[in-house]
């Protein structure tokens, strides 16, 4: 017995010593900067650790044999090594993580171009500038394989999202969106970007239901060094050139960096696009002590740009893909009647203070400026003769008007169609020099039929917070914020080209006697270049807002609470004295106040290191938009009837896995949006009961509107080997109106009358893109720094825009009085809603670098649709048919006159892009 206890004793007392020696350390830095990563996950069976400041890591009492040690890092190709222990301990030394591939797309190449995310072309609800900065799987794929699509996170628009630079918001006030071109061109700076998706917690403030975007620009905080870089592409730019220099931190505590780029292109991939995008970046930043630090930035980011056109179906199939109704030829050059340009600089200051070793209070002043502008052309010059308003014969100069068109000619019993098809097919743009003979007539006697102007918008807005954090222990902190804005933005129509004219009588040539005058302080009044004229008004908004968060972490669970509290007041100031609004146009209206109110919390909890629960719920009313509070603020100041906070609540509940070579998530959630107000302008034909004519211009207010959004969120991620992965991701969705809001109609002819009345919505699909995705994909990062991925993505459940109006009685009736031929089964079909084709699309994406000495050279390359597939982005239905009979004839046409208008995807593009770093 006692030799046997002795045997024992001396086998466990040899394996204990050889297992002592069976330890594994080594040091994980980044490839490219050799700075140590913090944070790596290295396992290896059921030992888990985490690289300590410096990237060392180390585990112990290691059992004897073949082992693989796993590192796992957000951003970072996992890497894998066989080990085999004998008793010896092993040192790897210095081990290099590279970036995936799509995070070297994302930090240093991101391809999206302004254009995409461009409200004018039916891409403002695109939120792919939100999830640039998303290492989610689910959010990168949505990000840069979706985002041509126009694909929405959960159906929202990114006026659910907030950006924040530096912690100062900068979602603009007028309509709620990020600003996408405020800070386009400057990809280098941006690279320091966090994102807190969805609902979770944010520590810079509350955020959106979408989610919000930190970028931190601080000059201390960006990567040290220099690059330049080219890129060549045939998207909204052909050429992009850069460069961008940071010092980091040098002596005396001052950082400084600077970035600037240009971009260009005489025509994008529609025609008769031009752009011309200059940037530039200033950031300097000085350590006063190791408490205190100020640090201020510059940002100017001037673009302008020519508009694409949407089109009827009849438009793309006689003219194709690429087909741009807003250019033509003038003296041999490109000329483009609807440029957006935007130039609005940024101006910032921000203090830091580390109060103590647990608290910091970071306290920020912006201030933007400058202008918005989108040219059009008028054609309703006028002149007077005696006592009476007459037209000077101008006519719409759009060359895929409808009356312009074969469809038109076939309905109106024409002979001539063929030839009108054969002129449209041929040539089909705009005629300039039309528009120059019409202005020279001697007749108009120097007065322009024609001319060109902008729709401008001068803004200045001043926006302070400040930002404090304070660590109660280590397991719990608490953040709050304060932020005030005040903005002021001046409205007006500016005079830009007379074609030839010396002049333009600024009156409303469509009105009638004695309404015409646009301004009654200044009748009759003949405009020149550079004048305003049309409409002039003011816009102030100013936001106070507060909000408290806490957040408490335990090794199993992670939770937060956040609360926000808000007042919003708007205020109209008319500088014109519009004639048929004496009393409601000139002067200051009332100032309309809203108190917003929201809060949300979320829970992570661990069942085991791979295996996690998460659980978001918020809840949250907030103030309308700038823009939907006034029903048509260019001539008068009534407010949009009805008008309340709009309503959001929101949950979401997601399971995790996470282990070295499966990384997957599944989400569902569900958000309702109650009272939503949305305001438009169209011209409608088949309105009864008016009191005016059975057609007008018409403001649209669609008010107490119900939206359901729910759905399923799948991504999986797998790592074959340690440079080859595959990809799987999937959105299941449905977006819809949940009730029947209320329809007003107003007109600037006073007496027109419109009573509201239910439009009929509920349960018609939102147009919030493709409402299905799926994504299949893999790539492959080779150990000799070069990568290649390819993707298959397949789209479906896409939606047209349906107009409200014809789900409204007045589809029925005429002046109260039913259709006495009126037929519900062929109704339905005619208001059914247009659901697009589904579509798949390829893309490949792949890239080098090469590291020269302390220098580095990376080439990256992408093309989008490889296959040129054809397919819908999006799209609305015209209002030209509001009533059963005229929507019932014009359907009833091989070619209808007033069909939908849409909006394409690109066909087959790239952007190549080449990148010196040193």
């Amino acid at each position: 017995m006692k030799r046997n206890i002795a045997t024992m004793f001396f086998a466990a007392l040899c394996l204990t010593q050889i297992s002592a020696q069976n330890i594994v350390r080594g040091i994980v830095v980044d490839n490219q900067t050799s700075k140590p990563l913090q944070g790596v996950m290295v396992s290896l069976q059921n030992q888990t650790t985490k690289t300590d400041p410096k990237g060392v890591f180390i585990l112990q009492e290691l059992p004897t044999g073949n082992q693989v040690l796993y590192l796992q890092y957000d951003g970072y190709q996992a890497q894998q090594f066989s080990l085999l222990f004998t008793g010896s301990p092993i040192d790897l030394g210095t081990l290099r993580l590279q970036k995936k591939m799509e995070e070297q797309t994302n930090s240093n190449i991101i391809s999206l171009t302004d254009d995409e995310l461009d409200e004018d072309i039916g891409s403002a609800d695109n939120i792919v500038g939100l999830l640039q900065a998303s290492k989610d799987l689910f959010l990168r794929t949505a990000a840069f394989e979706f985002s041509s699509s126009f694909f929405r996170i959960r159906g929202l628009d990114s006026e659910y999202g907030t950006v924040l630079i530096n912690g100062v918001p900068m979602n603009k006030v007028s309509h709620g969106r990020p600003e996408w071109s405020n800070w386009g061109g400057l990809n280098e700076v941006l690279r320091n970007q966090e994102f807190s998706a969805g609902l979770s917690a944010s520590n810079s403030g509350f955020g959106g239901f979408l989610g919000s975007t930190q970028i931190n620009v601080r000059a201390s905080a960006l990567r040290p060094g220099g690059a330049v870089s080219y890129a060549l592409s045939n998207r909204s730019y052909v050429h992009r050139t850069m460069a961008t220099y940071v010092t980091g931190l040098i002596k005396k505590g001052w950082a400084f960096a600077f970035s600037a780029s240009k971009r260009i292109a005489k025509e994008g991939y529609s025609d008769g696009t031009m752009y011309d995008a200059n940037a530039v970046f200033i950031g300097i930043e000085k350590q006063i002590n190791p408490k205190h630090s100020i640090n201020i930035t510059g940002i100017f980011t001037p673009v302008k740009r020519g508009k694409s056109s949407p089109n009827t179906e009849e438009v793309f199939n006689l003219k194709g893909l690429k087909y741009n109704a807003y250019w033509g030829f003038q003296k041999g050059k490109i000329r483009n009647s609807r440029i957006k340009e935007i130039a609005e600089p940024i101006v910032m200051l921000n203090h830091y203070w580390n109060l103590s070793s647990s608290s910091t209070l970071q306290t920020n002043l912006s201030y933007q400026f400058g202008k918005q502008t989108n040219s059009r052309i008028d054609f309703s010059g006028s002149q007077i003769e005696g006592s009476y308003l007459v037209s000077l014969g101008g006519s719409n100069p759009d060359p895929s008007y409808y009356q312009k068109l074969p469809s038109y000619a076939l309905r109106q019993g024409l002979p001539n169609v063929y030839d009108i098809e054969k002129t449209f097919i041929k040539d089909g743009q705009l005629d300039w020099s039309r528009l120059y003979l019409a202005n020279a007539k001697p007749q108009n006697k120097g007065l322009a039929a024609y001319l060109l102007y902008d729709d401008r918008s001068d803004t200045n807005q001043w926006t302070y917070n400040s930002i404090y954090e304070l660590a109660l222990n280590p397991k719990s902190s608490v953040q709050a914020n304060v932020l005030y804005t005040k903005s002021t933005s001046a409205y007006y129509a500016k005079v830009l080209d007379l074609f030839g004219a010396t002049g333009f009588l600024d009156v409303d040539s469509y009105a009638a006697y004695p309404l015409q005058q646009n301004n009654l302080l200044e009748p009759n009044r003949i405009v020149s270049e550079g004048d305003d004229f049309k409409y002039k008004y003011q816009l102030n908004t100013s936001i106070l807002s507060a909000f408290a968060q806490f957040k408490y972490h335990t090794l199993k669970t992670d939770f937060f609470a956040t609360s926000q509290f808000g007042q919003t007041q708007y205020q109209r100031i008319g500088q014109y004295q519009n004639a048929k609004f004496p009393d409601s146009s000139f002067g200051p209206s009332k100032i309309s106040s809203f108190s917003s109110y929201g809060f949300k919390f979320g829970a992570l909890h661990k069942l085991t290191g791979r295996h996690l629960l998460q659980l978001n719920f918020g809840h949250m009313g907030r103030a309308p938009k700038l823009n939907t509070v006034f029903t048509n603020p260019r001539v008068h100041q009534e407010l949009v009837p009805n008008l309340s906070l709009e309503t959001i609540t929101s949950a979401d509940l997601s399971y995790k896995l996470r282990n070295p070579r499966i990384q997957a998530s599944i989400t569902g959630f569900f958000t309702a949006i109650r009272n939503a107000t949305e305001v438009s302008f169209y011209y409608a034909d088949g309105i009864s009961g008016s009191g005016r004519g059975d057609a007008a211009f018409v403001q649209e207010q669609l008010t107490e509107i119900d939206k359901n959004h729910s759905g399923l969120e799948f991504a999986l991620e797998t790592q074959l080997t340690s440079s080859l992965s595959l990809k799987a991701v999937a959105s299941l969705a449905q977006y819809i109106y949940n009730n029947n809001p209320t329809l007003s109609l107003k007109s600037e002819d006073a007496a027109f009358e419109f009573s509201s009345r239910p439009a009929f919505l509920k349960n018609y699909r939102l147009a919030s893109g493709p409402q299905q995705a799926y994504s299949l994909g893999f790539s492959y990062n080779d150990p000799a720094y070069w990568w290649i991925g390819a993707t298959v993505n397949y789209f479906d459940k896409i939606f047209i825009d349906v107009a409200p109006l014809t789900r409204t009685n007045n589809f029925a009736n005429d002046s109260g009085i039913p259709f006495n031929d009126y037929d519900p089964e062929l109704a339905k079909i005619l208001l059914n809603q247009e659901q697009f084709d589904p579509y798949l699309t390829v893309n490949l994406i792949g890239g080098a670098s090469w590291k020269l000495k302390n220098k580095y050279l990376s080439l990256f390359v992408s093309v989008n649709n490889l296959f040129n597939t054809i397919y819908k982005t999006g799209g609305f239905e015209q209002s030209r048919s509001a009533n059963f009979r005229s929507l019932r004839d014009d359907k009833a046409l091989d070619i209808p006159v007033f069909g939908a208008k849409y909006w394409y995807g690109r066909g087959a593009s790239y952007f190549i892009n080449l990148n010196f770093r040193f």
